[in-house]
């Protein structure tokens, strides 16, 4: 009996060591208390700070840093000259003074007059009862300490603060293009994010975040007429307008006040106009999903209400395939310049068409998994946030907006496509590259959002669609509120699938090398293939022989040190499979020998091997 007892504990212990945390994995924790006098009129708000922040680090700090992100809509800001020096700037962000064959582009930020600019001024601050020595530089507030933060600690800050809303530029801002008074992202000065790389100071130049896991009480008091939508959940419906419809708005010198609060988020959004609706519904798995929106026509509000069901099943979707959703609540807040991700909640413009809609509010509620469920530093990993956030959106659009079946080869072929073209334009850099320094924002777009995905899908070629399937549910498992790297991700898929992948990885996110394969011929039923390329892959080649039959030959990778499993693909169904001797990425050649005359011959008919150059993948004979 004991030696059952202690082979089973030894099993558990390695099953456990198999799918383990970094050894000695940390993370910092904030609770944000905030209160906020709205003076709309202005577009200005004095902001009231309680911040408490757990160092878990086993380093004292003796300086701690925030992002003033509004700060960034002045002229001569970074982000002002990375516009006026990138040669294919947002457009959203610039006015053309030239034409479209020779744009001349204008930052929009550099015209800004005074009273249109941006701005968060930190009137005072306190650290535990001591008042703190603190400095502006540009968007980032540097703060000494009279008593540094010691490992384990929990630090007490108070702060006051002024700030004006800026012209709406990216993606905060005021007066939206579509009548939006507020749309509030970026908005309160934001705990930098320490880790074991150190502190992430990133100059705001309009990509994205990283921030630390916490939980959010936020009051705004506001004209009494406007309607707020914001991340978290409404804690007193009955006393502001438009969510309740017994509601008798309580005001004081005609100001309403709200209060929203979340648990384990890492950012906090609102927006807010007087010609705001709230529709709401709630999913199968018991999420509370709500629109808030301004229904400026029958179209418009008809195409909400669809897009409001169809978010409702996308929760249900998500959940059974990434991981359940953890938070009560998500909504879905017309505003910004287009759609945005935030802490159970999203930004989008609201005057769409219905596929575009149900098109970007899927891909920002996707943003709940990959990046607010997994805090993914945006500024480092752009492509694992939204590569694998527009393979989410992708898959869920197909199902519920389209209504397709089972998906048997590739559901992201177009993004394929675009990361192709990237591949063959000169413009490409590797995926590594810090979000911020592309030289393009073609270059950028195109690896974060489609070779990201295309790094995803091709994953699924590597090890099999289910042990894909699998990878995610169990990353979901280990990682959720934490702050996974890609090298985690890599490592629960080597875990379920038994191959390794250091290869892929580092080849796929580091260089600009491509994957270009080639059937040279067939003689003999010989079949001649050669690797073009500069990534060595695993192949499936699928063989139709003269009489009428079909044989998949999987070749794998040396380097792999393992198999996928076959795959329950129908183009596959009744189809014998046959394991053939894996292949080295120092022998660009490679034969297969059959024993029937040949008919047709494919390279990877599931269409899932990003090969650049696909015309000599197929040799019918």
């Amino acid at each position: 009996m004991i030696q059952k007892f202690i082979s089973l504990l030894s099993f558990l212990l390695v099953s456990c060591s198999l799918f383990a945390q970094r050894p000695g994995y940390w993370q910092q924790a904030v609770d944000y208390k905030m209160d906020i006098d709205v003076n709309e009129s202005t577009f200005q708000y004095a902001g009231n700070m309680t911040l408490k922040y757990s160092n878990n680090s086993s380093r004292a700090l003796s300086k701690v840093y925030f992002h003033l992100y509004l700060n960034a809509f002045q002229p001569g800001s970074m982000m002002d000259y990375r516009l006026s020096n990138i040669s294919d700037p947002d457009a959203r962000m610039t006015n053309n003074l030239g034409t479209k064959e020779k744009p001349q582009y204008q930052s929009r930020i550099a015209t800004l007059t005074p009273d249109q600019i941006g701005y968060q001024k930190v009137k005072s601050l306190r650290v535990n009862g001591t008042d703190a020595t603190f400095k502006t530089d540009g968007t980032i507030l540097e703060v000494t300490l009279l008593r540094a933060i010691a490992a384990g600690e929990t630090a007490t800050f108070e702060m006051t603060w002024d700030a004006q809303v800026p012209e709406q530029i990216r993606r905060t801002g005021r007066n939206s293009k579509e009548g939006v008074a507020l749309s509030m992202a970026q908005w309160y000065p934001k705990m930098a994010h320490f880790d074991d790389y150190g502190w992430h100071l990133d100059e705001y130049v309009a990509r994205e975040f990283i921030a630390p896991f916490g939980n959010f009480d936020v009051t705004i008091h506001i004209n009494k007429d406007y309607v707020v939508g914001a991340s978290g959940k409404l804690q007193n419906p009955l006393a502001v307008k438009g969510y309740n419809k017994k509601a008798k708005v309580q005001h004081k010198d005609g100001k309403a006040t709200w209060n929203f609060k979340a648990e384990n988020i890492h950012d906090f959004v609102w927006a807010a106009d007087p010609k705001f609706v709230v529709d709401s519904a709630k999913s199968q798995g018991g999420v509370s999903v709500y629109t808030v929106y301004i229904p400026s026509s029958a179209a418009v509000k008809e195409n909400w209400k669809t897009a409001l069901t169809m978010a409702t099943e996308f929760f249900d979707f998500c959940s059974t395939r990434f991981g359940a959703y953890p938070w009560p609540t998500y909504s879905i807040v017309q505003g910004g310049d287009g759609g945005m991700e935030y802490g159970t909640a999203t930004l989008v413009t609201g005057g769409r068409d219905i596929k575009s809609l149900v098109g970007v509010i899927f891909h920002e509620a996707a943003h709940s998994w990959y990046q607010h469920l997994f805090g993914i530093n945006e500024t480092v990993d752009e492509w694992f946030d939204e590569g694998f956030t527009s393979y989410v959106e992708e898959l869920a659009f197909q199902q519920i907006f389209e209504k397709k079946g089972a998906i048997e080869t590739n559901p992201v072929i177009a993004a394929y496509r675009a990361y192709y073209k990237l591949a063959l334009s000169g413009k490409e850099e590797p995926m590594s590259l810090l979000a911020d320094y592309y030289n393009t924002n073609y270059g950028y777009s195109n690896q974060a959002y489609n070779k990201g995905q295309v790094l995803a899908q091709q994953l699924g070629y590597i090890i099999g669609q289910e042990n894909l399937d699998k990878t995610f549910l169990k990353f979901y498992e280990l990682w959720k509120f934490k702050h996974p790297t890609p090298n985690d991700f890599k490592r629960v898929a080597e875990d379920i699938s038994g191959i390794n992948l250091k290869w892929y990885f580092n080849l796929f996110i580091n260089t600009t090398r491509t994957i270009d394969y080639g059937i040279l011929g067939v003689s003999d039923n010989v079949i001649q293939l050669r690797n073009k390329g500069g990534i060595a892959m695993p192949i499936d080649l699928l063989v139709e022989y003269q009489d009428g039959s079909k044989e998949l030959f999987y070749i794998p990778l040396r380097e792999m040190r393992g198999e996928k499993p076959a795959e329950n693909f129908s183009i596959y169904q009744g189809v014998k499979r046959t394991v053939l001797e894996d292949w080295f990425w120092t022998n660009p050649l490679y034969q297969v020998k059959v024993g029937k005359a040949i008919k047709k011959v494919t390279i990877d008919p599931s269409l899932r091997l990003a090969d650049v150059e696909s015309s000599d993948n197929v040799l019918t004979l």
